[in-house]
């Protein structure tokens, strides 16, 4: 039998059985990863000085709780943007570092950079649905109900989730699930989807005929995989975009009046329910105030990107290979650098004089690159819809106290967003 010298280890010979030598093996492969990762470590730590680094809370959490979910976690990163509007570095504990970047030139970068391909887009002409469900209707058919009872301090997102969760299902399933009166039973008839309860709707039509270049269909799990990223990334994203931006009109009057008297010229020879997809183009002041409160209340604020290779930034720097950036919008719809007097109100920073010359990434509110929001245009249409038709019929009205901004998978508000809702008269309308 084979015999091993540890003499450096002050140790005499000893027998080379097939598990002592499993066991070396075991240890040297694994202070080998140990030695591999450790320089990798520092290698990167040296890297990545080349990126400014607010001071750490301490040397174990590192930056963790720099940026609570919290209204005083959205204003620290506001400091955070103003003192390094291009990006900086944070430590998410002692050895993971993030890159957090908020300014377009770098963003435009990290956004293409990872190598992953685009997503699918689906979304077409699918405003003859919103003619036909129900779902506006029950919407303010509801609001009247409440007000005539007294309840006229209304909790948007509540509200309008229910609203777009309504819309979704018919645009996506042509089910007319009427959650926002029945909840219960939208989970009901839910069980019944697969006993011919429903038929294919626009977007679950699309998928169903979409075919790539060898004329092979999709499977069923790429068919649920987009599905579910309408249903539940286009629910409560759009429900928070429609919220805030009533709170903003709700805010500014005057920009809530002409928005009105906008939708009331384009509608005063139709009725209201025959909203075309050719309209919407003809409402220019709305959609610069819904791009504006998007900038200002972006419904995510943050999305993550990982490094598949080294990046080179415009000015030289390099991202090192396995680095997470986090692309932080709603650091870059505040950033001073690119957004003059960025926590001001202002549709006109979206009027087609003023967006010459400005970056397309400036503004990224359904997110940059190849990996883009998939439902972007059906969120739009969505709400100059819904925001077409409820101001032809409600005043918003700002409650007493200001919503406490809380940003979790979404931005929502602390206890909800409150506002007070008017019916209009009939000469108003």
């Amino acid at each position: 039998m084979l015999e091993l010298s540890l003499s450096w280890l002050g140790l005499g010979p000893v027998a080379a059985s097939p598990w002592l030598l499993l066991l070396l093996a075991g240890a040297s492969w694994l202070l080998a990863r140990i030695l591999a990762w450790t320089y990798a470590f520092y290698d990167n730590s040296r890297r990545l000085q080349c990126f400014p680094q607010p001071p750490k809370r301490n040397w174990f959490l590192g930056h963790l709780g720099l940026v609570p979910p919290t209204e005083q976690g959205m204003s620290k990163l506001t400091e955070l943007v103003a003192k390094y509007s291009q990006g900086f570095r944070v430590w998410m504990g002692p050895i993971t570092p993030i890159i957090v970047f908020c300014h377009p030139d770098l963003i435009r970068i990290v956004a293409n950079a990872s190598g992953t391909q685009a997503e699918l887009v689906v979304v077409g002409a699918m405003t003859p649905l919103w003619a036909s469900s129900p779902s506006l209707p029950s919407f303010h058919a509801k609001w009247q109900r409440l007000i005539k009872e007294g309840h006229t301090h209304l909790d948007m997102f509540e509200h309008i989730s229910l609203m777009t969760l309504d819309s979704l299902q018919k645009c996506v399933f042509s089910y007319d699930s009427n959650c926002q009166e029945w909840m219960m039973e939208m989970f009901k008839d839910c069980l019944r989807l697969d006993s011919g309860a429903f038929r294919a709707g626009v977007i679950l039509g699309i998928l169903l005929s979409l075919q790539d270049e060898d004329g092979k269909g999709l499977s069923d799990e790429d068919i649920r995989a987009e599905a579910d990223t309408f249903m539940f990334e286009g629910h409560d994203t759009t429900a928070s975009g429609l919220s805030w931006i009533l709170y903003n009109l709700a805010k500014h009057p005057e920009y809530q009046e002409r928005c009105r008297q906008e939708v009331q010229e384009l509608l005063k020879d139709g009725e209201p329910k025959n909203i075309e997809w050719d309209d919407l183009a003809q409402l220019p002041f709305l959609t610069m105030c819904i791009k504006e409160s998007l900038r200002l209340h972006p419904p995510v604020t943050v999305i993550s990107r990982r490094c598949t290779q080294d990046t080179v930034l415009p000015d030289g720097r390099v991202i090192p290979k396995g680095v997470i950036c986090l692309i932080s919008i709603f650091g870059t719809h505040h950033n001073p650098t690119v957004w003059p007097d960025p926590e001001v109100f202002d549709p006109f920073r979206f009027d087609p004089e003023n967006i010459k010359g400005r970056s397309p990434v400036a503004f990224v509110p359904f997110s940059a690159g190849p990996r883009n929001c998939i439902g972007q245009t059906f969120a739009m249409t969505e709400m100059k819809v819904v925001l077409a038709l409820t101001l032809l019929r409600f005043r918003v009205l700002p409650d007493k106290e200001e919503p406490r901004r809380k940003p979790e998978l979404i931005l929502r508000a602390e206890g909800g967003l409150w506002l007070r809702v008017e019916p209009l008269s009939a000469g108003q309308q």
